[in-house]
């Protein structure tokens, strides 16, 4: 029989514990006994243990007293604590010196075995349940791809695939993550046909739309804003359904999820466009005859996101709600960030604050540029970890905590995701052409046409005409945009970066997600 783990007993009363001794030993676990708190810690000096069995009634040194050199010593070290007493307060000192487990006396083998089985064996018990669930619903999924889903049922889909990638993540399955892989790509090229087919139909009235960037705020968030409710719409900029996944647990510990939702970013994928259509309440082609002072094409001189404040003062007039006290706040770098923390009780009188957060969209670029984030940020694993990691120590995550406890709603929603882009397209411009690698406008392109979804007409697509003879290109899959000068070093630069612009379920299937307070 195979190993299945080395166990240290620490109990002043082994004689009655034979018997459980015995059963693991069948199920083929090693066990060393000692009776008090002094052995257990000098034969962890000399031999490693997998897992402490530690009894917390002993003579000499207490239970809880060798729990704590234990863990000074040997912090990773798993530890059950066995105890006869029930008392609240003695449980929460045990669990606050993180032990692993917690048994009551008196104990039956079974329970014993279940516990080192959640702490020993959960990492192999997990993957193969895992790896069986996704391989039952693998068929469902496929069929669901095959059924013609209309855009309710491909946020489901989407919201499926997200839910499998963050399993199989967490259970370490290579060969089930690669059949996953495999399966997203076809979800992707099957939803970048259906946008082709769809889009323009949205644009122009002709099919009736999901919810999209321009018909967010009215749709999702205005029914819930009333005087005197303090409510806070967090704008993160280019954060992906999975990232939200990612960082929901810690916002959950502080708010009630109410609604969880997603929402189509417009095309392009960029900020310039879905965020001033989001706050704006409007197409970009409306927002330039409305606002042609504001109102910036890729091409033209000056800051593309400056108005962004003013466009929100005229939806709000819009939609009947300028009665409301609001404010915008923009956080670009750490010190807009810890000025937030230091107000955000001061925010509580607005009924409508709205805060646009720009780490992660600076992240994936800056990830572009610098080869340590390269290395940090490999995949989209690494990538949702680098999200959790600047979203607990963020801020904004300390802001939030500090108006938890007071009666308010919170909006939590992107402008739009981003992709990790593989494939190069050659594609070719004049001088005017824009430098995206998802989305490119220019006069007499040049490009792939199985590769792109193309405009010639941008009022189609709800986007301005820059010039007379403007075609709008958008990126299809994980396909990037590169022209032939220098195509060998373009493509290796940039493959594998995450870009966004063009058509992808990460970069146009956004949450839209509403707190309460608990």
């Amino acid at each position: 029989m195979n190993l299945q783990g080395e166990i240290l007993w620490v109990d002043d009363e082994m004689d009655s514990l034979k018997s459980q001794i015995l059963f693991l030993k069948n199920k083929g676990y090693e066990v060393t006994s000692v009776s008090n708190g002094y052995d257990a810690l000098e034969l962890l000096k000399e031999k490693v243990m997998d897992v402490v069995l530690l009894d917390e009634s002993m003579p000499g040194i207490t239970g809880l007293e060798t729990l704590s050199r234990i863990k000074e010593l040997y912090p990773q070290l798993p530890v059950i604590m066995v105890t006869k007493n029930e008392a609240e307060n003695l449980m929460e000192e045990a669990i606050g010196s993180q032990i692993s487990d917690y048994l009551i006396k008196p104990v039956n083998p079974n329970q014993v075995l279940l516990s080192l089985k959640k702490i020993m064996d959960s990492r192999r018990l997990v993957s193969e349940k895992t790896t069986q669930a996704y391989q039952q619903e693998f068929r469902n999924l496929f069929m669901a791809l095959s059924s013609n889903p209309d855009h309710e049922e491909w946020k489901e889909l989407y919201k499926k695939l997200v839910f499998w990638e963050l399993e199989m993540a967490r259970s370490n399955s290579d060969e089930m993550m690669e059949v996953l892989q495999t399966q997203k790509a076809e979800a992707n090229t099957e939803f970048c046909k259906y946008i082709s087919k769809n889009y323009e139909k949205w644009i122009t009235g002709k099919a009736l739309p999901p919810v999209l960037s321009h018909s967010l705020f009215k749709e999702k968030i205005a029914p819930f804003l009333k005087k005197g409710k303090p409510t806070f719409l967090v704008l993160i900029d280019n954060l992906r359904f999975d990232q939200w996944k990612a960082i929901q647990h810690i916002v959950a510990d502080n708010f009630r999820i109410v609604d969880e939702d997603m929402f189509y970013s417009l095309l392009p994928t960029a900020t310039q466009y879905s965020r001033n259509a989001l706050f704006a309440g409007m197409l970009p082609v409306d927002i330039e005859k409305k606002y042609p002072n504001e109102w910036k094409n890729d091409d033209d001189e000056g800051g593309k996101n400056l108005y962004e404040s003013k466009f929100l003062e005229g939806q709000l007039k819009q939609q009947k709600l300028d009665h409301l006290k609001w404010q915008f706040i923009k956080i670009t770098n750490n010190d807009d960030g810890k000025s937030l923390e230091d107000n955000i009780h001061n925010y509580l009188t607005n009924d409508l604050t709205v805060i646009v957060y720009n780490f992660v969209d600076m992240l994936s670029h800056a990830r572009t540029e610098m080869e340590v984030l390269k290395e940090l940020a490999g995949d989209e694993i690494s990538y949702r970890s680098l999200t959790v990691s600047w979203f607990e120590h963020s801020p904004l995550h300390r802001a939030l905590k500090r108006i938890a406890d007071k009666d308010l709603q919170v909006f939590v929603t992107t402008d739009h995701g981003t992709v990790r882009v593989k494939t190069p397209s050659k594609c070719i411009g004049d001088r005017a052409t824009t430098t995206n690698l998802r989305y490119k406008h220019g006069r007499n392109l040049q490009f792939e046409d199985r590769a792109v979804l193309a405009f010639r007409d941008p009022s189609a697509a709800g986007l301005p005409r820059p010039n007379v003879s403007s075609t709008f290109i958008f990126a299809k899959e994980d396909v990037f945009l590169c022209y032939p000068n220098n195509y060998n070093h373009y493509v290796n630069y940039y493959r594998n970066t995450f870009q966004h612009g063009g058509i992808s379920l990460e970069e146009m299937v956004v949450p839209i997600i509403r707190l309460e307070s608990k």
